[in-house]
């Protein structure tokens, strides 16, 4: 039997044994959305925005605020917006949040880029990503002389979804089939968002609310580097971010 199935096993198994009630039997959040082959193991990191922001490095234009709110991460923002995980992942993990594009008629209120950064280095500082953060500011081509993996979720107006490998030289090349413009690959405002990321060495995918939108097979991929938060001229809400160890992710 394969583990897989093992696994699958075992759970249903515990879940007949658990009293009835609101909660028992309830599998993580996590598995819920993935195909059983793609397994969350140890959750490595978490934050439900309930504490502070001790996790996290705001790099952010003037004119804009982020911020904690009723068990959120709160970024109203004018100018351009990064809020980088302080913790650097590697290995194969899963990157998964809530997110939601608030449109409320608020001076930044709009439907467009629901975007990351994730994988992310510094060529000039591989061990430290912060070292040029005041100079960064939130200003997008700031970014651009770092290595990353990049969704822009609904960017340029809410007209474009892309994926782009940042290869640490100032360039940000794309494949033709990453520029996406279908309607549903868009923002929906005030509609709650799960993303998920999964980085399991070469292979590398993108999914919304359980779906695929990017999967991508890296010949050269980025295996370690730091997890960002990015959006510009919007009004954003984060939640439940979780971090865990894959255990298997054999597609």
């Amino acid at each position: 039997m394969k583990k897989s199935q093992l696994f699958a096993t075992a759970w249903f198994v515990l879940c007949a044994l658990l009293p009835a009630g609101p909660a028992a039997g309830n599998p993580p959040a996590s598995m819920v959305d993935l195909p059983p082959q793609i397994m969350p193991g140890k959750l490595l990191y978490l934050d439900d925005f309930d504490h502070d922001l001790s996790q996290w490095v705001v790099e952010q234009a003037p004119g804009g605020t982020t911020r904690l709110l009723d068990g959120k991460l709160e970024i109203d923002d004018a100018g351009g917006c990064t809020v980088w995980f302080t913790n650097k992942l590697a290995g194969a993990i899963l990157i998964e949040y809530e997110a939601t594009l608030v449109n409320q008629g608020g001076p930044n209120d709009r439907d467009s880029d629901l975007n990351c950064f994730w994988m992310a280095t510094d060529p000039r500082h591989s061990d430290n990503l912060f070292f040029d953060s005041k100079n960064r500011r939130g200003i997008f081509k700031n970014y651009d002389a770092l290595r990353l993996y990049y969704v822009g979720y609904g960017a340029n107006g809410n007209t474009t979804t892309r994926f782009r490998r940042y290869p640490g030289d100032g360039s940000r090349p794309m494949l033709p089939q990453h520029d996406l413009n279908g309607k549903e690959f868009m923002n929906v405002p005030n509609q709650t968002r799960k993303i998920q990321i999964i980085a399991d060495g070469d292979r590398i995918q993108f999914r919304r609310d359980g779906e695929i939108v990017f999967d991508f097979t890296d010949r050269k991929p980025l295996r370690e580097g730091w997890f960002g938060i990015r959006t510009v001229r919007n009004h954003l809400r984060i939640g439940g971010f979780r971090v865990y160890r894959l255990e298997s992710a054999k597609f």
